[in-house]
């Protein structure tokens, strides 16, 4: 919002911010005067590298694209979740094996019965921690 002040510093900051979240904004005009709110829409547009959109009465409609943001690996990230298969037969060869899809997280590791359990760091030995 645009007050009676007119376009300040801290409203480009703002709208700025805006921009860099969304991309698109609004910014109401307080100013009476069609004149006036041309000029600050202009002003914004060319002070901030954004594309004016729209004037409708009071309202000012800004544009720029979203600066892609990067994201910095995690050292210490794990693996992530997987669906696996269960099969489990039956007991008499007549009738269908049951399958059920199950979602096994990073941290866990399907047994050869089928269950799911937590794993376990592994064990190293002392001598070889040492020596």
């Amino acid at each position: 919002m645009i007050g009676a002040e007119g376009l300040t510093e801290a409203v480009e900051r703002a709208v700025d911010a805006a921009l860099d979240a969304h991309g698109l904004v609004k910014v109401r005009a307080a100013s009476a005067e069609r004149e006036e709110r041309d000029a600050m829409l202009a002003t914004l547009a060319e002070r901030l590298g954004a594309a004016p959109v729209q004037h409708i009465g009071r309202l000012l409609v800004l544009w720029r694209p979203v600066p892609p943001k990067e994201k910095a690996p995690r050292e210490s990230r794990g693996a992530g979740p997987r669906t696996v298969k269960l099969v489990s037969f039956s007991k008499s060869g007549n009738h269908r094996a049951t399958v059920r899809k199950v979602k096994v997280f990073g941290n866990e590791r399907v047994t050869a019965g089928g269950k799911i359990k937590r794993t376990k760091p592994r064990t190293t030995s002392l001598k070889k921690k040492l020596g």
